[in-house]
């Protein structure tokens, strides 16, 4: 696997991701089980979005130095256009992370505990998947071709189910979940199993902690060969992709008020996705600069989430 990162930029990154980690998962939760604030969140998300900012000025300096100023420019704008694809796909989790904890009644202190197993859960998934897809790609290139068409099927399906609300009732793993494990009356604090009787019972909180892991894993066969129709550099895939996802849980707490007021955003996903999909479809016929990239995801997430707010919701106030 070619990559223009050193191994001194591997360690820098990896001790950058293991403080970020500490600061989610001790700071954000001072104090203890507890309702984020908007107030909170705001900040948090805030600051994850700076890290991530000052990584990709870093990376930009760091490969500037050692490779000249055209393949720095080249690296960074492949990061931060490769971090506002995870980005926007993020926010679909967090509709059906929203969606998960509406249908199971998930208390609002409790929701910390399941999104620290969310990110925990899609940190290590993707460096996994990503280490795979640039092994397969380093020796099979037509693997772009599979990518870029499942990439194409996949915006064009979400293009057709945007809009309609997901029916969990139909969900042939939530049914077979609550359907086989012996399930508890309700909620015990955040336990995910219990002893009642000498008998092992799961809680609601464990089902949707399983529930929260699939949703991991299909947004990361989705999310993560976009990227690579961006750089097939793993150094590049894996940073702006747990840099995304490090901000998951603020931005959970940011959006979950206002989630209603972005109905047209799974329009504008969809549309990245098909962009995406196609660029990697011609990638042997016209290779689509990434500066242009970069506009277009920019362009598609920011018009779908301006005319979200220009034109709310039959029944919903307009957001000013």
């Amino acid at each position: 696997m070619d990559t223009i990162a050193s191994p001194l930029m591997w360690t820098a990154f990896g001790g950058l991701v293991a403080l970020a980690l500490l600061a989610d998962l001790v700071l954000m939760r001072h104090g203890g089980a507890h309702r984020v604030t908007f107030k909170e969140a705001l900040g948090w998300s805030i600051g994850w979005v700076a890290v991530a900012l000052a990584f990709g000025g870093w990376l930009w300096w760091q490969v500037t130095q050692s490779a000249g100023a055209a393949e720095g420019q080249r690296i960074a704008l492949e990061y931060f256009t490769g971090y506002l694809i995870e980005k926007s796909l993020a926010v679909d989790n967090i509709f059906v992370f929203l969606m998960l904890f509406s249908y199971f009644a998930v208390p609002e202190e409790q929701r910390q505990k399941v999104l620290i197993i969310g990110v925990l859960g899609a940190i290590v998934l993707r460096a996994v998947m990503i280490f795979a897809g640039a092994l397969l790609l380093a020796k099979f290139h037509w693997i772009l071709y599979v990518f870029g068409a499942f990439l194409l099927l996949t915006g064009i399906k979400m293009l057709w189910a945007a809009g309609k609300e997901p029916d969990l009732e139909k969900n042939p793993l939530l049914r077979w979940l609550t359907g086989h494990l012996p399930m508890t009356r309700g909620y015990v604090g955040s336990q995910l199993t219990v002893r009642e009787n000498g008998k092992r019972l799961y809680t609601p909180l464990f089902v949707v902690v399983v529930m929260i892991g699939i949703t991991d894993v299909i947004f990361a066969v989705d999310s993560i060969p976009a990227i690579f129709a961006i750089t097939k550099d793993p150094f590049v895939v894996l940073t702006s992709n747990v840099f995304a996802v490090l901000g998951l849980r603020a931005m959970f707490f940011l959006l979950a008020g206002l989630a209603d007021r972005f109905h047209l955003l799974p329009y504008g996903l969809a549309l990245v996705l098909m962009f995406i999909g196609a660029k990697m479809l011609l990638i042997d016929v016209y290779k689509i600069p990434i500066a242009a990239s970069l506009g277009v995801v920019a362009a598609t997430i920011g018009a779908t989430v301006v005319l979200s707010l220009l034109r709310p919701q039959p029944g919903k106030k307009a957001a000013w």
